[in-house]
């Protein structure tokens, strides 16, 4: 091979390790997918444009091994703290934790902690659309003076958020009132009735702290708290 085409061949390998990986040839000539599917030739996409392909897919690359360690730490962890419950069941007879899953692990010397948290989740039926007519009525025959909070909390509580869902919190705090009405009554019975348990959600969470006496500081793995 002459060294003119040896160059040739040098450069025509070093052109193909950058194509991004979409990159197609079509009777010779090499295209790149748009967002649309049309194919474009690569000579007439922009240079910024191609930086920013190779930009982002660099970026992604990383943050997809990264998710994928955080995926085999999670299955990891759990996967050592279900062995070391069921040495304290074998040593025991019972495993450590209550019911419902929740359960605190430390290090021996206090500054270092593992908690494991199970929350339930929880969707509501067609009984807290019942519930809110009966409490609009209730507040539209109350004098407009008569405990504005209630007015408030009904407003937050039924008010849903960007997935939809109603908030929880608020709804529990209107159970709390001691009302006598007849119509708010039920309008909580309705609440009670509507709340259904479709599963549960398992966290883990981990702190560290300097001293036995020190605050508790979390060690963040979400990207937006790190």
């Amino acid at each position: 091979m002459s060294a003119t085409a040896a160059t040739t061949h040098e450069a025509q390998i070093n052109e193909a390790k950058s194509l991004p990986p979409s990159a197609q040839e079509v009777n010779g000539k090499i295209y790149l997918p748009d967002s649309k599917g049309n194919l474009v030739p690569i000579d007439m996409v922009k240079a910024e444009d191609r930086i920013e392909d190779e930009m982002v897919r660099k970026v992604m690359g990383f943050a997809k091994d990264l998710s994928d360690q955080v995926t085999r730490f999670k299955e990891h962890t759990f996967a050592d703290i279900g062995d070391f419950q069921a040495l304290l069941a074998q040593h025991y007879g019972a495993a450590k934790g209550g019911k419902k899953g929740n359960v605190t692990f430390l290090t021996f010397d206090g500054l270092k902690k593992v908690q494991v948290q199970v929350a339930d989740l929880v969707e509501f039926g067609p009984q807290l659309q019942i519930a809110k007519t009966l409490i609009d009525e209730c507040l539209n025959e109350w004098s407009a003076d008569s405990r504005p909070e209630i007015q408030t909390i009904v407003t937050r509580a039924f008010n849903t958020d960007k997935e939809g869902q109603v908030n929880r919190a608020e709804l529990d705090r209107l159970r709390r009132f001691e009302i006598a009405d007849e119509r708010w009554i039920r309008a909580m019975g309705a609440i009670a009735d509507a709340r259904r348990a479709i599963g549960s959600k398992e966290y883990v969470r981990f702190y560290e702290r300097d001293t036995p006496e020190g605050a508790w500081r979390a060690v963040t793995i979400a990207l937006a708290s790190a």
